[in-house]
């Protein structure tokens, strides 16, 4: 190597391929595993390749799984996703999913179990799985993705494959491939991520008796006090008042809203009140200055929890989650955007590939609060929004699938990339099978498959 102009030159080199697959799937959150189930029950070769040591995603950080059930509190989410629910509730790692008025229903998760039992679901399904690979780049001739290349940590890999299925939650395969991509607002601000943690010993019973019993005392958001003495599991988002006296007194908090989540075992309590501005998730070096300040901010917010929140006067922190929750990065550009009307008119598609009802929730880039708006039931996701523009062979799903800045505020949530994933992989399955692009797929035939093998939609 030599460096030239503030830049090192690299020389040319071979990288040897690794294998040959049906359907890659790059990434192991929510909706990598639901695409790779997916494909591989179409009867594919499927590998799914993640950078960390465990797939799950952000199944793994506290957060619990928002909009399984609709605003109506129909079940919508099922297929693969509900499979997985049910598996954990087995093991007594997953709550039933409950109505709650303001995330529209909430379904508690242990994220330690989640790592096992969604990879002893792919390993039974014959899903080759590759972790501690960092996606490196996408292979393309003639506008078509043949593949990718990995990086390890002794040397780099190529996969190549029919169908490729970019689950990487910031679109890194389809960017790289050359598909246009879009990110946050009209200004370019994105949602400020958060960095999720846990603490113990938390008498969450004293908290919800609070709540209820001295409404007055304490300001909520949407979720009436007599919510929190009917339901021992819960979310809380208010308690602005608390956040007021501890700044007045010098605490140091970082949001507006107080939001504690009860966790699967008595006495755990997972908080989401990090939280950072101006970060870019597909930035490693912008992620690097997320993570070191949201750890920075975790020690004013325990002090203001044990110091002013019921129920917290002995809990001491036990958990962080492996990585910073990005909200918004790149949205890939695909045939179809869906938007902001499409949702809070209940949109209903033709090539309508799964459902959601998670209503558009934005935290805004430029304060400490959010915007919330209900459609008041459901609305569809698009076949043609799991398509790139440009590149064939491809398909998107996860948080990044081509939305508008609006609508990947209500897509964004586990249960719906979940669902997404499925049709994804389902998909690619039926392409591969058929020896044909995305874009030409008989949607009829997917949503057909989709309904027999257990997925909700509409019509």
């Amino acid at each position: 190597m030599k460096t030239e102009n503030n830049t090192i030159i690299e020389p040319s080199r071979e990288t040897p391929i690794y294998k040959e697959t049906d359907v890659l799937v790059v990434g192991g959150g929510p909706a990598g595993i639901m695409a790779a189930l997916g494909a591989a029950e179409g009867g594919q070769r499927v590998t799914l390749v993640e950078g960390l040591s465990h797939v799950g995603g952000n199944l793994t950080t506290g957060l619990p799984i928002l909009g399984f059930l609709s605003q109506k509190q129909e079940l919508i989410i099922k297929g693969l996703p509900q499979k997985l629910m049910e598996r954990l509730k087995a093991k007594g790692a997953a709550s039933e999913h409950q109505a709650c008025p303001l995330h529209v229903s909430l379904t508690i998760i242990d994220p330690e179990a989640v790592k096992t039992e969604a990879m002893n679901m792919l390993l039974e399904a014959g899903v080759e799985i590759l972790l501690h690979m960092m996606f490196a780049d996408a292979i393309v001739e003639d506008g078509k993705i043949k593949g990718c290349v990995f990086q390890g940590k002794a040397r780099r890999e190529a996969i190549l494959a029919r169908q490729v299925i970019d689950c990487t939650g910031d679109g890194d395969v389809a960017f790289l491939a050359g598909a246009p991509c879009e990110k946050g607002d009209d200004k370019g601000g994105m949602q400020p991520p958060t960095l999720m943690f846990r603490l113990d010993n938390v008498d969450t019973d004293k908290l919800r008796n609070s709540i209820a019993g001295q409404p007055g005392s304490y300001q909520m958001d949407f979720i009436p006090p007599d919510y929190f003495g009917k339901n021992s599991r819960f979310i809380t988002v208010g308690l602005r008042n608390l956040i007021e006296k501890a700044r007045a007194e010098g605490v140091q908090i970082p949001t507006d809203r107080t939001i504690i989540i009860t966790g699967i075992r008595k006495g755990e309590a997972w908080i989401n009140m990090t939280r950072v501005k101006d970060i870019d998730g597909s930035d490693p070096h912008s992620l690097t200055d997320g993570e070191i300040t949201a750890r920075k901010q975790i020690d004013g917010i325990v002090k203001y929890l044990t110091g002013y929140v019921p129920g917290f006067e002995n809990a001491w922190l036990s958990n962080t989650a492996p990585f910073l929750g990005i909200r918004e990065s790149r949205r890939v550009v695909c045939n179809y955007m869906l938007n902001r009307d499409d949702l809070l008119n209940c949109g209903k598609f033709d090539d309508a590939i799964a459902v959601g009802s998670y209503p558009i929730d934005i935290h805004r880039p430029n304060d400490n609060d959010c915007t919330l708006e209900w459609c008041g039931d459901c609305y569809d996701i698009p076949y043609r929004s799991l398509v790139p523009q440009k590149i064939e062979n491809l398909f998107i799903a996860g948080r990044c699938i081509g939305t508008t800045h609006e609508a990947m505020a209500a897509t964004r949530v586990m249960s719906t990339c979940m669902a997404v994933g499925e049709a994804a992989g389902r998909a690619a399955a039926m392409c591969v099978a058929g020896g044909i692009p995305p874009a030409s797929l008989d949607v009829e035939q997917l949503r057909e498959k989709l309904r027999s093998s257990g997925a909700y939609l509409r019509s």
